[in-house]
């Protein structure tokens, strides 16, 4: 209760500084635009793209590093924007534009800003193309005069002003720094870290079944994904404030890393405390509860003592203290006797793990190794003129059909399109249909009917809202600004519901912004009716390029990153060995794959749950919301696997005279485990790859045919396997392991189990 109600405050807090800040740069705007001097009202010809450019920068949940990192964005896209449409009105003469060659100068323009992928960033992008939208548009409506050079320096005005405002807004009252904001959420991750280790080494030593489950249930409260997800983020933004202090940034970067470590090693205690059947456990006694207990107040102290690393101080830790927790883990070493027993020796595994993580420094990243190149003269046919005309074609099909080119290609058309259209519609508001679909440019693939049925309603709610006011507060200019806080406020929420994201609350404030943050636009209702109206346009061309290009809809996508998760994980476990070194590499980078095909799937299942079904099968959200749970256990499982397979070496090594037998022990029962289970897996896999339920009927009917009947025996023998392996006898088999990897090994049956 007491985290729920934290929760609540600090999202009280984080929506009120939003809207706090949003609001004051919007008013800096306001201030500059209507009651500036007249010089700098006529350089800055376009003040509406300064309310765009504020709501591409700020609304986000911003710091001082963001603005400065978005104003070196809005120079970037300035420079690539201004020199070809400044060309283009030397050569051409905005007198001699029509509708026709507008869209097609927005077209190329656009094709050249998103060329480059993920290399250039998306507020650069949308600012870019808010540009040019604006640049060409503007030309075409005013005709012979437009003037080649200030119309262009009119735009850029407009979007320094935009930029300088939201320096601005974020150093007063008091600057919010991307470095504090990263300190004050540190301070919330360890201290949330250190009641979960509390709780979870407490439940242990519980009496019954619901005392265990009540106490995990608590530490999942004190979850600290999100802290660390916003510490990501916010990192990014102290890039900027703090370029000169990179001991600094590695520090942050040292704890934050560690506590990462430590929090995989946290789900790992949970999962062996679910797995515990029975309580209390007979193991455990008054010593073992007393160093239990001691070994729960060291990790508490060094995980504080952690924030001492962001200012560069070195861990200390009490040698007395030391030496009891180092015997007591000796104490442990012991070998599990029954099936029964192996949750909590593997429970006695993470805390050991745990105790090491929150004094050791994080591992660094291993790099990828790299493909090797092939040989060039590998096929004799390439060599030939008639080999070399087929290996440029294929190679001129492959560049032109990747998805970089895809996506330029998407851009240009759906913005020179709803240009046309918008022009055709109304030539004095047209620019309104293409300005919505170049601000909102994501460089990512995106669920294109909800976003676009989002940046919709979210536009419609915003102009609604600024009639309104405009109507009630008609020749109050400062109450009319006045209003926006409240509707800034309320928007903060938007963007952190589920229901409309960040996609609709930035199109609800922007919707309102426009109307109440300009005059002289004629009457309100007129307006209101001609911006939804070109914004429908707009974002339904956004939708029939989509379409036009036949995108993957995300319950396919979902589908194929099921099958790649799965394929990852097979080769994952086939990389543990303890006789390879290599395998260690290969594993870690197996690993951090696995993680990302994880993530990939996370995102794809909550696009597809939200994405209409219409004339398709509906997405079955609560199966792959499971298959994705077992998936991120597993991950969690083989991290904490391989940093056994360590220690079991470090142990064997020991005894030279017996390495040998213990490895080859070990090695054995390793075998005989990938094997069981990458069977299994890999029936899993073909399934994921199915087509369809028809489909599986055909391979089904197949098999029966690649059957060899023996009649004297009297049954028939498959001459390959069937897709699915029996992976229940899975506890069983591990009562003929020699060796107590078992011990280490266990989560990932029990999973397989669950999966």
């Amino acid at each position: 209760m007491a985290a729920a109600t934290n929760g609540g405050k600090s999202m009280w807090q984080a929506c009120l500084a939003s809207a706090f800040r949003t609001a004051l740069a919007t008013t800096i705007v306001g201030c500059v635009t209507l009651l500036g001097p007249h010089s700098l009202k006529k350089l800055i010809e376009l003040p509406s793209f300064s309310y765009v450019t504020v709501g591409i920068i700020i609304l986000n949940d911003a710091t001082f590093g963001d603005s400065l990192r978005g104003s070196w964005y809005a120079l970037y896209a300035t420079i690539q924007s201004m020199g070809p449409a400044m060309l283009s009105f030397w050569i051409i003469g905005p007198s001699r534009f029509t509708k026709e060659t507008i869209a097609v100068a927005v077209a190329l323009a656009a094709f050249v800003v998103a060329l480059p992928g993920e290399i250039t960033h998306f507020i650069a992008k949308r600012i870019a193309l808010g540009q040019i939208v604006l640049l060409y548009v503007t030309a075409y409506i005013n005709g012979a005069r437009t003037q080649p050079l200030m119309h262009p320096l009119g735009v850029v005005a407009s979007t320094a002003l935009g930029v300088a405002a939201c320096i601005l807004a974020l150093l007063f009252p008091s600057p919010r720094l991307a470095c504090r904001q990263v300190k004050k959420n540190y301070k919330l991750l360890t201290q949330n870290t250190i009641k979960r280790v509390k709780l979870l080494m407490k439940a242990i030593c519980e009496d019954d079944k619901a005392s265990v489950l009540t106490s995990v249930s608590q530490a999942k409260c004190f979850s600290t994904t999100k802290l660390l997800q916003i510490i990501t983020h916010y990192q990014k933004g102290m890039r900027w404030e703090r370029p000169q202090t990179k001991i600094f940034r590695s520090n942050c970067l040292y704890a934050v890393e560690k506590l990462k470590e430590v929090d995989t090693t946290l789900r790992g205690m949970e999962l062996a405390l679910r797995s515990i059947n029975s309580f209390p456990i007979s193991m455990i006694n008054e010593d073992m509860k007393h160093g239990l207990n001691s070994l729960m107040q060291q990790i508490s102290l060094t995980i504080k003592e952690t924030k001492h690393n962001l200012h560069g101080a070195s861990l200390t830790v009490p040698e007395p203290s030391e030496k009891t927790i180092t015997n007591f883990l000796h104490s442990l070493q012991t070998i599990p006797t029954t099936l029964q027993d192996l949750p909590f020796y593997f429970y006695l595994f993470c805390t050991k793990l745990l105790y090491m993580k929150s004094l050791a420094e994080p591992t660094p990243t291993p790099p990828t190794i790299q493909d090797q190149p092939t040989e060039k003269n590998g096929n004799p046919n390439l060599n030939s003129p008639e080999g070399n005309k087929e290996n440029w074609a294929k190679s001129l099909v492959t560049t032109l059909t990747s998805p970089k080119l895809m996506a330029s290609y998407k851009c240009s058309l759906s913005l020179g399109l709803a240009v046309y259209l918008g022009l055709v519609y109304s030539k004095k508001d047209g620019f309104w249909a293409g300005l919505p679909v170049a601000v909102t440019y994501a460089s990512d693939r995106e669920a294109t009917f909800r976003e676009t049925n989002l940046k919709a309603q979210g536009t419609v709610l915003g102009t609604v809202y600024g009639v309104l006011i405009s109507f009630v507060f008609e020749r109050f200019l400062v109450l009319r600004f006045l209003s926006l806080f409240p509707w800034f406020l309320f928007t903060s929420f938007l963007q952190r519901s589920q229901m409309y994201g960040p996609a609709g609350g930035v199109s609800a404030a922007i919707g309102a912004l426009l109307i109440l943050g300009r005059e002289n636009f004629g009457p309100p209702k007129e307006f209101a009716i001609t911006r939804i109206v070109e914004t429908f346009i707009g974002l339904s061309c956004s939708i029939f390029v989509d379409i036009l290009f036949r995108p993957k809809r995300a319950s396919t996508c979902a589908k194929v990153e099921l099958s790649n998760s799965i394929a990852t994980l097979v080769e994952s476990i086939g990389s543990l060995s303890m006789l390879h070194d290599s395998s260690k590499t290969k594993l870690e980078q197996n690993q951090k794959k696995l993680k990302g095909h994880v993530n990939k799937l996370k995102k794809f299942v909550v696009e597809a749950e939200a994405e209409p079904n219409f004339w398709f099968l509906p997405f079955h959200g609560a199966c792959y919301n499971k298959l994705l749970g077992s998936l991120s256990r597993l991950d969690d499982v083989l991290q904490l696997g391989s940093q056994a397979l360590k220690f079991l070496q470090q142990e064997v090594q020991r005894c030279e005279a017996c390495w040998k037998e213990h490895v080859n022990l070990i090695e054995g029962d390793i075998g005989h485990l990938k094997e069981l289970i990458c069977n299994s897996m890999k029936s899993f896999e073909e399934i994921s790859k199915l087509k369809s339920l028809g489909f599986l009927e055909k391979e089904l009917e197949k098999k029966k045919k690649n059957t060899t009947s023996d009649v004297e025996v009297g049954k028939s023998t498959p001459k390959s396997n069937t897709y699915i392996s029996d992976i229940h006898s899975y506890p069983e088999y591990h009562r003929s392991l020699k060796t107590p990897v078992a011990v280490f090994l266990y989560p990932t049956g029990f999973e397989l189990e669950r999966f």
